[in-house]
């Protein structure tokens, strides 16, 4: 009897437990639809597809700074359906949108897509859309403020340089007119100012360059590039300097490559390489340039045992202007623009450009290049063979006239 009691006690206890969970499961569902609707009450069903468009990354929040709708590209960020905002930074910017009632705007460091991705720098606006939801729109505006910090150093950069010779054609000319009367004067003033001519001629030339390396869409010249002609390019324009400065040049390693491109634009990067690294090579060293394949890519090494780069001062040496020795750049007439134009060359063709350095040992400038197949070449024309019946036609004598007035034939 007490065991049928017991039995009967346990599995009313079971169903008022069972009971109060349902009821627990209800009422949460419930909640839930009801947040839903009212969700979708102001957060409308096409809000999303809306987001999806942007070119921005944006997100509706609610009070308590959750995402209730986010576009693809809010995904990198942080901006996740059904997650908090994450850091304090863009739960302020909300804080500050759903308190006032114009919309709060903030410059924020952020980091797109997990750690070792670099902080972007976003342009974060939310504007309050009602009581309970925020929205929020993020603009990386990253590059367009590298593109304008590289504008404003390559104008302050570039109005320095240009000052120099200027300023010394103009006191050369002054020193010119000075000496007049002394031949031999004038001829070293005439020749330091031509240098200083040529220098600033040079420097307007790898301006230009640079700019059209920046600003064409399209190459003039694009085809399929020997590699090996690209190089016996570089080293031939610069045979003479080598030899001046006591420096040999030595071409090793595979042949018979090939790249898509502009070979004139490929052998100036190439020789830039080359001219920079004999400025840097003491007299009786060797340069050496060379090539091989890996895998599907193409590296052009050219290699110093010059004086080296500090590793401070690597990540800069492709830098506008940027010189790692400027005493050794201005006694060599160096415009600081010719691995900047390596960099910017070698990216329009697709490739990278890489720096290997120790200081005392030398430098490896390593230029890395997709392969391609290399032309088909053309079959030889076969020659027409003369006809038989033509070839045994005997040709027709030739009748020398004869003399007209004693004239010798």
């Amino acid at each position: 009897m007490e065991t049928t009691q017991l039995a009967l006690l346990a599995l009313l206890l079971g169903a008022i437990i069972g009971g109060l969970v349902t009821a627990v499961i209800m009422a949460s569902l419930r909640a839930r639809d009801r947040l839903q609707s009212e969700t979708t009450a102001i957060v409308p069903e096409g809000v999303a597809q809306v987001l999806h468009g942007m070119d921005d990354a944006a997100a509706v929040v609610d009070a308590s700074f959750t995402v209730v709708a986010a576009s693809n590209l809010a995904a990198p960020f942080g901006l996740v359906e059904g997650y908090v905002l994450p850091g304090d930074e863009l739960k302020a910017v909300a804080r500050r949108a759903r308190a006032g009632e114009s919309a709060a705007t903030s410059t924020l460091r952020l980091r797109r897509g997990a750690p070792p991705a670099e902080p972007r720098l976003v342009v974060v606006r939310a504007t309050r859309i009602s009581t309970r939801f925020s929205f929020l729109v993020l603009r990386d505006i990253t590059e367009k403020e590298r593109v304008e910090q590289m504008r404003r150093d390559f104008v302050a950069n570039t109005s320095h340089e240009i000052k120099t010779p200027v300023g010394a054609v103009s006191l050369l000319a002054e020193a010119i007119e000075s000496a007049a009367d002394d031949p031999a004067q004038v001829r070293v003033f005439a020749a330091r100012l031509l240098a200083e001519a040529a220098r600033l001629a040079q420097l307007t030339s790898r301006i230009m360059s640079l700019s059209r390396l920046q600003a064409a869409d399209e190459f003039s010249d694009e085809r399929e590039v020997s590699v090996d002609e690209v190089v016996a390019s570089a080293i031939d324009a610069h045979v003479i300097p080598a030899d001046s400065a006591g420096v040999s040049i030595t071409r090793g390693g595979a042949r018979g490559l090939y790249v898509r491109g502009d070979a004139q634009i490929l052998s100036e990067a190439v020789g830039n390489l080359v001219v920079n690294a004999i400025a840097y090579s003491p007299s009786g060293s060797t340069v050496g340039v060379g090539v091989k394949a890996v895998g599907d890519i193409v590296e052009i090494a050219v290699t110093d045992r010059g004086i080296g780069i500090p590793e401070g001062e690597q990540a800069r040496v492709f830098e506008r202007f940027y010189r790692a020795d400027q005493a050794r750049s201005r006694r060599t007439g160096g415009t600081g623009l010719g691995l900047s134009i390596v960099k910017h060359a070698v990216q329009r063709h697709g490739g990278e450009v890489t720096l290997w350095s120790r200081p005392g040992r030398g430098s490896t400038f390593t230029i890395r290049l997709p392969l391609v197949e290399g032309p088909v070449p053309e079959p030889p024309r076969k020659k027409r063979k003369k006809s038989r019946a033509k070839a045994a036609t005997p040709r027709p004598a030739t009748t020398i006239p004869a003399p007209v007035n004693g004239d010798t034939p």
